[in-house]
């Protein structure tokens, strides 16, 4: 039998990880803040591209249109930093064009979007348990792409870059209740995807989801989780995304 720990500091903050979307008037000083982003930029990059940019809002005015554009979410224009994690092919294509003279470039196909989508995600998940470390709280706001066009042409943002999510960050202002995931079992196949176990495991979590949702309503919401997802699914959801994406040079290849 393994005498290994497997419970240690990090995995204990890594398994508390609930969002926050109420926060205390206290600042996030402009040390954390860099410790975070430099938390940030030691993720994993595919080949060392690090092909993403972050932009930091704080001026309350700015807060205020972002928040409107993520569909008038308040806590984008309470929470102290409000971080928009942008993939950015745009500085790899300036910065590469000099070496590459008349040889043909690939930043605009679709494996580069994928390779800076999946950077930029790496270096946010590091930020965000770089911040619950230092005892902030964070939400991620998939918002902000409801109205990407107005969003990238009110930070600036120049061809091959694109907002693919926000980030507020502050001191929690109270802990919410943990969110129960799927099992295990439905998400971690051994030597081969496994069809039926991880539907299966799916009735289980129902269960579970509809007590959650219960309690956390004093018994208005019984929802389980498969509905809920039912329900998103049969509506239409920024399908402007590819229109967007074409528009800012991406997918040409």
């Amino acid at each position: 039998m393994s005498n290994v720990n497997t419970v240690n500091e990090t995995v204990s903050l890594l398994m508390n990880h609930r969002s926050v979307r109420q926060f205390t008037d206290t600042q996030v000083t402009e040390e954390q803040l860099n410790t975070i982003i430099s938390t940030a930029q030691r993720a994993s990059t595919s080949s060392n591209v690090q092909a993403y940019s972050v932009i930091a809002i704080t001026e309350p005015e700015l807060k205020g249109k972002l928040a409107a554009f993520a569909g008038n979410q308040a806590y984008v224009e309470q929470c102290s930093v409000f971080l928009v994690w942008c993939a950015d092919l745009h500085r790899l294509k300036q910065v590469t064009a000099p070496h590459l003279g008349d040889k043909p470039s690939y930043e605009d196909s679709m494996e580069n979007l994928i390779v800076a989508t999946i950077d930029v995600t790496l270096a946010a998940q590091n930020a965000a348990i770089a911040a619950e470390s230092l005892g902030l709280g964070i939400v991620y706001i998939g918002g902000i792409r409801n109205q990407i066009a107005e969003v990238s042409q009110l930070l600036g943002l120049p061809e091959l870059v694109y907002p693919v999510f926000g980030m507020c960050i502050g001191y929690p202002e109270q802990e919410n209740e943990l969110k129960p995931r799927l099992p295990i079992e439905a998400v971690l196949h051994k030597n081969g995807y496994n069809k039926e176990q991880s539907v299966e495991q799916v009735k289980a979590y129902d269960m579970t989801t509809k007590q959650y949702m219960l309690e956390r309503t004093e018994g208005k919401n019984d929802t389980p989780w498969s509905q809920v997802m039912a329900t998103r699914l049969a509506l239409p959801h920024r399908l402007h995304m590819k229109k967007f994406l074409e528009s800012k040079g991406f997918m040409k290849k």
